[in-house]
């Protein structure tokens, strides 16, 4: 451990003063919108596009306190944009508008090899490249008290939100009804945010909402301070089912308490959240972002006990970057 920390050390040393010649010798003559290299913030470092997910959701929020470390170790800014996740964060990979960006593993694996889903069959992304792989990422079934929904089954005939159109929660959520016999003909599907769906199950607009995310999340925290809801297990031969489905789900557990009136342990499944970038991204600027991330975890408050460097490629489902690749490697 002690090698692996001293070329860390040396590696961010390295990247930094390698982004510091970089910076001088582009000129500041970038394009800002398409997050590309060559854009300056005027302190001899680079502002990166950093694509997170809906604010109500963990992405954004966990983003912003990446923000602050990297911004604190690096002469780099970050520049969070809140975006519908996973399917469109890929997207922005591919074409050059982020840097780096929060997605789900299973859709990076998707977007990678152009399989999986329909939005990639015959259109992969083959610049997308990993980063490190950070927590996972709890799929949560919220439904209103009173709409009679004690399992997945019972969402037939329901209004259920599904998530952003074209999010990684979509995509799970699609995933798990297809698994217990449910397609889109058999429910109301509704598509919107974590915090707009938090509002229509506070309002009764939904009878079923799903969020993917690491808990607590927030917009599930502030709607069980105001209302009642529940959340559905997955378990059983359920779960088992769930699970066969896809190699990418694994079992997980939302502690008693994580929500208010959630009091006792809720068997579910999940994915995993990683970071990810663009392979002609600068392999100096990957080095410098992780090194900061990753020498500086005690400094997080959203999930501390699962993002480490130790972990960093559990569930790394494509190549890593050069970058990502000589500072874990």
């Amino acid at each position: 451990m002690e090698d692996l920390a001293n070329r860390r050390t040396f590696l961010k040393a390295t990247g930094v003063a390698g982004i510091a010649a970089l910076a001088g010798c582009s000129g500041g003559d970038g394009d800002s919108e398409d997050g590309g290299d060559t854009t300056t913030d005027g302190d001899g470092g680079e502002r990166i596009a950093w694509h997170a997910g809906g604010t109500g959701g963990t992405y954004y929020p966990l983003s912003g306190e990446f923000k602050t470390i990297v911004e604190a170790n690096t002469p780099h800014s970050l520049q969070v944009q809140s975006t519908g996740a996973s399917v469109e964060n890929v997207g922005s990979l591919g074409n050059g508008s982020a840097d780096f960006a929060l997605i789900q593993n299973d859709i990076a694996y998707f977007a990678k090899n152009g399989e999986g889903l329909e939005e990639f069959e015959g259109a992969s992304i083959p610049n997308l490249m990993g980063v490190a792989t950070l927590y996972p990422e709890t799929i949560h079934v919220i439904t209103r008290p009173d709409a009679g929904v004690e399992s997945l089954s019972d969402l037939e005939g329901k209004s259920v939100n599904t998530g952003d159109l074209g999010s990684g929660t979509q995509v799970n959520a699609l995933q798990i009804l297809e698994a217990v016999g449910l397609t889109t003909d058999d429910f109301d599907e509704q598509n919107a945010s974590f915090s707009t769906a938090a509002d229509q199950i506070r309002d009764g607009d939904v009878d079923a909402s799903f969020v993917v995310g690491g808990w607590p999340v927030g917009a599930i925290e502030e709607l069980a301070t105001t209302s009642n809801i529940n959340l559905l297990a997955i378990e059983g031969d359920t779960l088992q089912t769930v699970l066969d489905s896809a190699s990418w789900f694994a079992e997980d557990t939302v502690p008693a308490g994580t929500y208010n009136g959630v009091d006792e342990d809720v068997t579910t499944v999940s994915v995993q959240a990683m970071i990810a970038t663009r392979e002609e991204y600068s392999e100096d600027i990957v080095v410098s972002v992780t090194a900061a991330i990753f020498d500086n975890t005690d400094e997080l408050s959203i999930k501390p006990d699962f993002i480490s460097a130790d972990s960093a490629q559990d569930g790394m489902s494509i190549e890593l970057h050069p970058g990502a690749a000589a500072y874990f490697e």
